[in-house]
C-alpha cells in the first residue's frame, strides 16, 4: 500500500461523501474515523467504499485521527494525508501534498489570509506561529491548519499524546524536536461555520502546552 488519506469525521454526514470521492481519486485508500457521531457519518463512510472505524462515545479530534493514522500505519501505508471531513479542505491538493514528501518527512498546508478567516483566527494563529518558532525553530505560516502529510517512516517520531485540537501543535513539536525536513503548500479554505475549530480556550492551552512540551 503506497499512499492513503486520514479523516476523522463527527457527524459529517452533510460533507463527507464529497470528501471521500475526491479524495479517492487520489490514493489508494481511504480511511475514515467516525468518533461517536449520532448522524449518518459512518453509513455513508461505508457506502463510499472507506476503511471506517468507529468510536462509540466522542474522543476529540486528537485521539480520532491516532486511531486512524494507528490503523493506516499499521496496514503498511507509506505515505498518509491528513484533512477535515467537514469540506473545508480542497482533496485536489492532495498530489501535491504527496510530490513533496519526495523531498520531506512532513508537509503542512497554510491557509492563505483572507477576509472570510475570522479575526480571531488570524490573530490566535499569529501568536502560536510565533510560539511554536521561537521554542522548536519551526517557521510556520500556520500551525493550525489541519490539512497535512507525513511518510510512515517518522510517523512514530511524531506521533502525538493530545485527544483534542492541541495535537497539531504536538506533531509540530516533535517534529521540531527531531528536526524533520519539512515544506509548506498554500491552501483555500472556506469557512463555513465561524465557531469551528480552535477557539480562544483552546488557543491558550495549545500556547500553555508548548511551553510544557519544551520543559
Amino acid at each position: 500500500m503506497e499512499s492513503v488519506v486520514v479523516i476523522p469525521a463527527y457527524n459529517e454526514e452533510s460533507a463527507l461523501r464529497e470528501v471521500i470521492r475526491k479524495s479517492s481519486q487520489y490514493v489508494g485508500k481511504i480511511y475514515v474515523v467516525d468518533d461517536g457521531s449520532k448522524d449518518n457519518t459512518a453509513i455513508i463512510a461505508k457506502e463510499e467504499g472507506a476503511t471506517t472505524i468507529s468510536h462509540l462515545i466522542n474522543m476529540g479530534k486528537g485521539t480520532t485521527l491516532r486511531t486512524g493514522c494507528d490503523f493506516a500505519f499499521n496496514e503498511g501505508a507509506k505515505r498518509i494525508v491528513v484533512l477535515d471531513a467537514d469540506g473545508q479542505h480542497n482533496p485536489e491538493k492532495i498530489p501535491e501534498f504527496l510530490t513533496h514528501l519526495n523531498d520531506h518527512d512532513i508537509v503542512f498546508g497554510y491557509r492563505q489570509l483572507s477576509k472570510e478567516m475570522p479575526f480571531v483566527l488570524r490573530f490566535g494563529n499569529w501568536v502560536i506561529n510565533k510560539t511554536v518558532a521561537t521554542l522548536y525553530g519551526i517557521k510556520l505560516k500556520d500551525t493550525q491548519c489541519g490539512y497535512r502529510s507525513f511518510n510512515a517512516n517518522v510517523y512514530r517520531k511524531i506521533r502525538w499524546h493530545s485527544s483534542d485540537y492541541c495535537m497539531e501543535s504536538e506533531m509540530i513539536a516533535r517534529a521540531g524536536r527531531k528536526n524533520l525536513a519539512y515544506a509548506q503548500i498554500p491552501i483555500k479554505t472556506v469557512y463555513m461555520d465561524r465557531y469551528k475549530g480552535t477557539t480562544i480556550l483552546d488557543g491558550i492551552k495549545i500556547v500553555y502546552k508548548m511551553l510544557l512540551w519544551r520543559l
